[in-house]
């Protein structure tokens, strides 16, 4: 059996361990609660899994996006924004891992170790993230949009590394890169999108730029569900979003992958970076407002203003 089988089947695992996560989620909640209905996903939900997934398997990323409309519309409190973003999109990138793992050539050894690397680095970041207070939470989701936000703007004025024609990795440039997954992946819990910095890391060190989707994708598929399964440990998040992000997701998934294909998406992506920047102004300056008066805001609605 090749190592992408093997990879596969590794994945499968995983994916069986998040839904195993996520179902210990909905139990905790119905106990809570006291009621067997519980989070069940709102259209709003579903609309910003679908539109989100959907661009994200374009290319655009989903983190940065997902964050924006639920400070624009007041759905989820901030502190609970990194652990909704892990939690709820991990099986439309599951998805998007399977599809783009098996039609984009990369060497496995590359692959899996890069990936492995980005696994240790959720599973550290994720636990440091869950516990932060939430003005911690604003200021990094505010610094990482705009780290997001830089490197789209690079992409769009033609400043990204072009890379080069290789498809696998050794010696110091491998080292170079498993370094790098590892702080990607630690970085992602926090909110900012592995996408566009992996893309630029694996250009930089000489890969063909195609090898980047199933490095960055695989590399998401299997940190999210480790990231998930210590925001749910932690009640860091919200579950009706992530059901909604989750639920959404899958059909713009396979939409976007298998009909679509791809989009003139140069005006979407300026939107994206202005919209991102208003959002991480925002988030600062909550945390500034809030650090002043000494008290975070009460619901869900203070806390997006």
């Amino acid at each position: 059996m090749s190592a992408r089988s093997w990879l596969f089947i590794a994945l499968g695992l995983f994916t069986v361990f998040y839904l195993g996560t996520l179902l210990a989620g909905l139990t905790k909640a119905r106990r809570e609660s006291g009621s067997e209905v519980v989070a069940k996903p709102t259209p709003a939900g579903l609309g910003i899994g679908f539109i989100t997934n959907f661009f994200d398997t374009l290319g655009i990323g989903s983190y940065a996006t997902t964050t924006t409309m639920y400070r624009l519309w007041k759905l989820v409190r901030d502190e609970h924004i990194p652990g909704t973003l892990n939690v709820g999109h991990t099986l439309p990138v599951i998805a998007q891992a399977y599809i783009f793992t098996t039609i984009v050539p990369v060497d496995s050894r590359t692959l899996i170790l890069m990936i492995g690397a980005s696994v240790l680095g959720a599973w550290i970041g994720a636990g440091i993230v869950a516990g932060l207070s939430r003005r911690a939470v604003q200021i990094g989701m505010g610094l990482a949009l705009i780290a997001a936000a830089t490197f789209m703007l690079l992409s769009q004025l033609g400043a990204m590394p072009g890379g080069g024609e290789a498809l696998a990795l050794t010696g110091a440039k491998l080292g170079f890169a498993l370094v790098g997954n590892f702080v990607l992946g630690s970085l992602m819990t926090l909110g900012i999108g592995l996408y566009a910095p992996c893309m630029v890391l694996v250009s930089l060190l000489g890969m063909n730029i195609k090898a980047a989707f199933p490095i960055m994708m695989g590399s998401c598929a299997f940190l999210m569900p480790v990231a998930s399964a210590r925001f749910v440990k932690k009640n860091s998040y919200d579950l009706r979003a992530a059901l909604g992000l989750a639920v959404g997701g899958i059909p713009a998934v396979l939409l976007a992958a298998f009909i679509i294909k791809s989009l003139p998406l140069t005006a979407v992506r300026w939107l994206v970076v202005g919209v991102v920047l208003y959002t991480a102004a925002g988030l600062l300056r909550t945390a500034y407002r809030e650090g002043r008066v000494g008290r975070p805001a009460d619901t869900a609605e203070e806390a997006a203003v």
